[in-house]
């Protein structure tokens, strides 16, 4: 990437919690777009976007945002101010209306003036769908309805960064594909991170992927680059290959394996899941 189209960009980063290591000298740089980030739980991606978010300080490294340092107090705080930021685990107040939560944290965004901050609320409920429940009790809506309020609140001021840790959960298909084109339209005029688990939100929204595996950054690259590394790996057979753990059956009744050919199997053309899969094996082996 060329270091002037760079918006992120982490140096070394380290976290621990007591004797485990989150982050192990991670490097990462993203710019404008939509990078996804993928790894197993446990991996380091959730300690990585709070470090990112300034809600959790890393034990070393180097952080820029925006070119920023948010290591230094007086740019923390301008940063805070230019980014949105989707926790895993957003917290609620059950009996606050939407409008009130998403106008609660307008509030605490220094969005001082009322009648342009309700306006701002009613644009990023609009942006997700929930206009319609802008009066309704955070604590009588859905799952899918609270994770698309707390993204709303992310939208906010319409920041610079985006900051989503697994945004899509909760999500029906439906939902699934109006956060995708949402997501895809931000990405063209700001940067985008996103955790997920989900390798088809990666290949459908992704211009750039990261893989975390180990707290380390192990594949940096497009997702027709991650599919690649899985070329001449990718097999189907008529029968369950022996001996063998990273395969399954298919819609067709055939078996899709991975790693080295099965007798009688023919090559199938490999996607984002087989060269996830197939490389977080090899980190994993690497690992052991």
């Amino acid at each position: 990437m060329n270091p002037t189209d760079t918006t992120v960009g982490v140096r070394a980063l380290t976290k621990r919690y007591g004797s485990r290591t989150a982050l192990a000298a991670l490097d990462l740089a993203a710019g404008p777009g939509v990078t996804g980030l993928l790894g197993p739980n446990g991996a380091g991606k959730t300690t990585l976007l709070r470090c990112l978010a300034t809600t959790l300080a890393p034990d070393g490294g180097e952080i820029r945002l925006l070119g920023l340092d948010p290591a230094d107090r007086a740019q923390r705080t301008e940063l805070r101010r230019r980014l949105g930021y989707l926790p895993q685990d957003p917290g609620f107040y059950p009996h606050f209306t939407a409008f009130e939560l998403v106008d609660y944290i307008a509030i605490l965004k220094e969005m001082n003036d009322r009648r342009a901050r309700h306006a701002e609320v009613r644009r990023v409920l609009a942006e997700v769908d929930l206009a319609d429940r802008a009066a309704t009790k955070v604590r009588k809506l859905s799952g899918g309805m609270k994770q698309r309020l707390a993204f709303a609140q992310t939208l906010l001021g319409d920041p610079e960064l985006l900051i989503l840790d697994e945004p899509t959960v909760g999500l029906d298909p439906e939902q699934r594909m109006r956060f995708r084109a949402l997501v895809s339209r931000l990405g063209e005029g700001r940067t985008v991170l996103l955790s997920t688990h989900q390798t088809e939100d990666v290949a459908a929204l992704c211009e750039r992927v990261v893989v975390v595996g180990g707290g380390r950054a192990v594949f940096t690259g497009t997702p027709a680059g991650l599919a690649a590394t899985a070329a001449g790996q990718v097999w189907l057979s008529e029968r369950p290959p022996a001996g063998r753990q990273l395969f399954w059956r298919t819609a067709d009744g055939r078996y899709r394996a991975l790693g080295e050919r099965p007798e009688g199997a023919e090559p199938a053309v490999p996607g984002v899941e087989d060269g996830y899969l197939l490389l977080l094996g090899d980190t994993a082996a690497v690992a052991a």
